[in-house]
């Protein structure tokens, strides 16, 4: 199977080749990180003057190193002063105290390194601790519309669109029929299953199993509704499942570090500040948050379609949060460059109704900045409404803003 090349990742990583700094490459397990690292493996070989050192510990060929030690005699075997050396090490977190021999090769001259892993917190704890700030993360996500497209060999429309906004971008989804919901369903599962247990159940001894999967399926459920630790524990306790705020919060991280979710912080339009309370969640794959609801698409599809305008803006390079008015919300507050824009999501604009309550949010804003509502509204595809842009959804995900 050809990897698909991903080059916006690939120039992130290069851009830091040269400066000892010690490149990671983050995000939820079965998002692509390993083939952006071989992709990056195969562009940096085919250069005489490179000596490319690569393991990949989900290998058997490299099931001998397991600790710190043996990691470095593997690189002292294949390391060549004469020449650009790149260390290459995928699932780094399954070798003991990796960080100590990092800590040494990034000080080595020409050389650089690029890892893999899937638990923020463990890379961040363990590299900080020796390392301080000399370590920069590229966070893979999920394949974007426009890569699903490539990847799937399918032609741009309507039906590539429904497709996606039901099974999301998990690139293992290749090997299956992306037709039948019941097999991308499974498989979604089968990767949300695999994160649950290894990268917290393990890591962290969790003892209330049962709490951490209806804790996932209650933020799919919640897909862009604010929530918070107090509302979630009283919840559970309408459900006869007594739950202190104290493990919930400490529940919502681990599903942070695992990159399964991300939290959104509310922001304050007027006040221009971070609100502490009442964050949004959203699911690092669409179709694995699709797999942990019972409901119908047709029921839940604007939240379907806010998750994907997030992780979009993300890969555009947008940092985003959730805005707040006095009298409302805004669902994204983004600022690249210093440059503040607004977007409000929305399925479809059929009525006077829903039109009032998408554009009224953003027309209350009191500024300059451009304002978009993105919909998935028919023949829709750019239109202006008192300076607020109306893109479509296939629109946005093409071309962007």
């Amino acid at each position: 199977m050809d990897i698909l090349q991903r080059p916006e990742y690939l120039a992130q990583v290069q851009h830091y080749f040269g400066k000892e700094t010690i490149i990671v490459l983050t995000g939820q397990r079965r998002v692509g990180k390993s083939f952006v690292l071989m992709s990056l493996r195969d562009l940096l070989s085919a250069s005489e003057g490179n000596n490319v050192i690569y393991i990949n510990k989900e290998k058997k060929e490299w099931d001998a190193i397991v600790s710190y030690k043996d990691l470095n005699k593997y690189v002292e075997e294949r390391y060549a002063p004469d020449r650009q050396n790149y260390i290459l090490v995928d699932e780094v977190q399954e070798i003991k105290d990796f960080e100590k021999s990092v800590r040494h090769w990034r000080t080595e001259a020409d050389t650089n390194l690029v890892l893999t892993g899937s638990n923020a917190e463990t890379l961040s704890s363990d590299l900080s601790t020796l390392l301080g700030a000399r370590y920069h993360e590229v966070y893979i996500q999920a394949l974007t519309y426009k890569d699903f497209i490539r990847f799937h060999n399918l032609s741009e429309g309507e039906d590539a669109l429904s497709l996606y906004v039901n099974t999301g971008g998990l690139p293992g989804l290749v090997r299956y029929d992306i037709h039948d919901e019941n097999e991308v369903c499974s498989y979604a599962q089968d990767v949300l299953n695999t994160a649950l247990v290894k990268d917290i159940i393990l890591k962290h001894k969790i003892r209330n199993v049962p709490f951490l999967y209806n804790l996932v399926r209650f933020l799919a459920d919640s897909t862009g509704k604010p929530v918070s630790a107090t509302s979630i524990s009283h919840y559970m306790k309408g459900q006869k499942s007594s739950v202190s705020i104290e493990l919930v919060l400490k529940y919502m991280k681990y599903l942070c570090d695992a990159y399964i979710v991300t939290k959104v912080s509310r922001f304050d339009i007027r006040g221009k500040r971070l609100l502490q309370s009442n964050d949004k969640f959203y699911f690092e794959d669409a179709g694995i948050r699709n797999s942990c609801v019972e409901t119908n698409r047709d029921k839940d599809i604007e939240k379907v379609i806010e998750n994907i305008i997030y992780h979009q803006l993300i890969h555009d390079g947008y940092k985003v949060n959730v805005g707040q008015l006095i009298s409302g919300e805004v669902d994204f507050v983004c600022v690249k460059d210093k440059k503040r824009v607004y977007i409000q999501a929305s399925y479809i604009i059929g009525n006077d109704e829903t039109r009032q309550r998408e554009f009224g949010a953003l027309k209350r804003i009191d500024d300059n900045y451009p304002k978009y509502v993105i919909s998935m509204t028919p023949l829709v595809t750019r239109s202006d409404d008192e300076g607020i842009q109306h893109i479509s959804l296939r629109e946005f995900l093409l071309n962007g803003l």
